[in-house]
C-alpha cells in the first residue's frame, strides 16, 4: 500500500476518498485469503456477468447506451472473452510463494498492491471492467472503476453484478466499486488517491495517468498494420482481415488499420477482399469520408465505429448495404495521408509494396506517425519473412496468420495473455510490452538465500579474452 496522500478540499476529492477508504477496508479482509478462496471469488465475478441471459442483456444495454459497435461483438466480449480471461489466470499461483528458482536459490512471494484505480473506455465497456476486476482480485487487491461517461450505466450494472457475487461468496462487495457519475475531476482524483493506475483509454487520459504522481500502467495508441506476402493463403488472409476489420465495427485498437500487400499478390488480394464484403473506395470518396471522420485533426466521436453504409451516408458516399468494410487505397503516411493513422472505423488503408523489405519500412513509417509499439501482423508461410518483420519493426506484438483484433489481446487459438490492456513498451510511452494481467498488479518480495557453492569470478583471459587483443 502506498503512503497516505493529502486529499484536496473538494466534494469530488472527498467522494473518492470515501470510496478509497471502503476499498482499503475490503482489501484488508481478503489480504490473507487462500489461493482457493481468491480463485472462487474471481470465478463468481465472471459468472455474474457471462451467464446465459445476463450476457445477452448486458450486450444489448452496452450497445443501446454507447451507440458504438454491434450486438455480436458486445456479446462475444462479455460472454466469451471474460470466460477466456478467467481460464487464462485461474490456475496461476498468485498467493504466497509464486516461484522458486533453485539455481539462484531465490523464492518470490506475491503481495497485494492495495487499491487499483482502473479507467474503462467507451469502446470496450462491457468486458473491460470484468477483466480488470478479476486480475485485481487475483492479486488480492480492491479496484475502483472509472468509466467513460458514455458507458456509465453499463459499467454500474456490471460492477453491481460482481459486487452481488462477492457478497454471496462471503467477501466484501467494496472490493469492486464504480464511480457512478463520472467526471474528469473524479477520475483525476481517483488517479491521485489510489495505489496503482490501470489506464485503458485515449492518449489524453493515459497521459494524465502517467502525470498523476501515482504509479501507472498505461497503453499506447493502436494502429495495427498487416502485411500479406507472396506465400500467404490469400483466401484465408482475406477472410481473417474481414473478421478483424469488422469485429464490433472496429471498436478495438487492434483492428486492421492498414493492409500492405506485396505487388505479386496485390490484385488477387484486392479481389478476395471485395468478395469478403469490402467496398473499394475511389478518389472522390477519399476526401468526402476524411472530411467527416476527422475534425481539426481528431477523430469525430459521432462518426467512428459505424457500419460502412452508415459511415458512407454521413459522408455523402453511396455504399451498398451488403458492404461491411471500406478498402481505402493509400500511398503515403503522416498528416497529409490521414488514413495511415488509427481510424476506429471499418476502413482499412490499402498499400502496395514491391517486397518484404518495403513492407517492413512502410510498417515503421506508418507506426512512426501513429501506433508505434502496439502491434502488427503478417499473413505468410515463410518463417524468413515472419522473422524479418518481427526483427525490424518497433512493435510489441506480431500476429501470424490470425485475425489481428481478436488475437492481440489473447484468444483460444494462441498463447497471448487474455486482456484488453496492451502495453506498447517505450515505443508507445509505456513501461511494459506485455499484455497486462494480474502479475503486473502485485508487489513481489524476493527472498535470497546463500548459494550452496558461491560463484567464482573467471580469470581475466576468460572473461575479457574476446576484446583484450582488440583494445591493445
Amino acid at each position: 500500500m502506498a503512503l497516505e496522500k493529502p486529499i484536496a478540499d473538494t466534494d469530488d476529492a472527498r467522494e473518492i476518498a470515501a470510496m478509497i477508504t471502503r476499498a482499503r477496508a475490503a482489501q484488508a479482509q481478503i489480504e490473507n485469503y487462500t489461493q482457493q478462496q481468491v480463485d472462487e471469488l474471481i470465478t463468481a465475478m465472471v459468472w455474474s456477468c457471462c451467464q446465459p441471459g445476463v450476457a445477452e442483456h448486458l450486450a444489448q444495454h452496452t450497445l443501446d447506451e454507447t451507440q458504438l459497435g454491434d450486438y455480436n461483438g458486445k456479446f462475444a466480449k462479455i460472454s466469451v472473452k471474460t470466460r477466456a480471461a478467467l481460464m487464462d489466470i485461474i490456475d496461476d499461483k498468485s498467493v504466497g510463494v509464486i516461484e522458486e528458482d533453485a539455481e539462484r536459490n531465490i523464492i518470490k512471494i506475491a503481495k497485494p498492491v492495495g487499491v487499483i484505480g482502473a479507467l474503462s473506455p467507451s469502446t470496450n465497456p462491457e468486458a473491460t471492467p470484468v477483466i480488470k476486476a478479476i486480475n485485481a482480485v487475483k492479486g488480492r487487491n480492491a479496484i475502483i472503476v472509472a468509466p467513460h461517461p458514455r458507458a456509465k450505466i453499463t459499467n454500474k450494472m456490471i460492477v453491481d453484478n460482481m459486487r452481488a457475487a462477492l457478497e454471496k461468496m462471503g467477501a466484501p462487495a467494496d472490493l469492486v466499486q464504480a464511480i457512478e457519475l463520472p467526471s474528469l475531476e473524479k477520475t483525476n482524483e481517483l488517479m491521485k488517491q489510489c495505489d496503482l493506475i490501470l489506464a485503458t483509454g485515449g492518449p489524453a487520459m493515459v497521459s494524465s495517468a502517467y502525470s498523476s504522481g501515482t504509479p501507472a500502467l498505461g497503453v499506447g495508441a493502436g494502429n495495427a498494420v498487416i502485411t500479406v506476402d507472396e506465400t500467404a493463403d490469400l483466401d484465408d488472409a482475406a477472410e481473417k482481415i474481414r473478421i478483424s476489420k469488422t469485429l464490433d465495427l472496429a471498436a478495438s485498437c487492434s483492428s486492421d488499420n492498414a493492409v500492405i500487400a506485396v505487388e505479386a499478390v496485390y490484385d488477387q488480394l484486392l479481389e478476395k477482399l471485395i468478395a469478403q464484403g469490402g467496398y473499394l473506395a475511389n478518389a472522390d470518396d477519399y476526401k468526402k469520408i476524411a472530411d467527416v471522420l476527422w475534425e481539426d485533426g481528431h477523430l469525430n466521436a459521432k462518426v467512428v465505429v459505424k457500419p460502412a453504409p452508415v459511415l458512407g451516408e454521413l459522408a455523402g458516399v453511396n455504399i451498398p448495404s451488403d458492404r461491411t468494410f471500406i478498402i481505402m487505397p493509400e500511398t503515403g503516411t503522416g498528416p497529409e495521408h490521414p488514413y495511415s493513422g488509427e481510424k476506429l472505423s471499418v476502413i482499412m488503408a490499402f498499400y502496395k509494396v514491391k517486397d518484404m523489405d518495403e513492407a517492413v519500412a512502410l510498417t515503421n513509417e506508418i507506426q512512426a506517425y501513429q501506433g508505434m509499439g502496439h502491434s502488427c501482423g503478417i499473413y505468410s508461410n515463410s518463417d524468413e519473412n515472419i522473422l524479418k518483420l518481427a526483427l525490424a519493426t518497433k512493435t510489441s506484438r506480431v500476429m501470424v496468420n490470425q485475425p489481428q483484433a481478436p488475437s492481440n489481446s489473447g484468444n483460444l487459438w494462441n498463447g497471448m495473455r487474455q486482456t484488453f490492456s496492451l502495453g506498447c513498451g517505450t515505443w508507445g510511452g509505456n513501461s511494459t510490452n506485455e499484455n497486462i494481467n494480474w502479475k503486473h498488479l502485485v508487489n513481489v518480495t524476493w527472498v535470497s538465500k546463500p548459494l550452496a557453492t558461491p560463484k567464482v569470478l573467471p580469470a581475466d583471459e576468460e572473461l575479457f579474452g574476446a576484446v583484450i587483443d582488440k583494445l591493445k
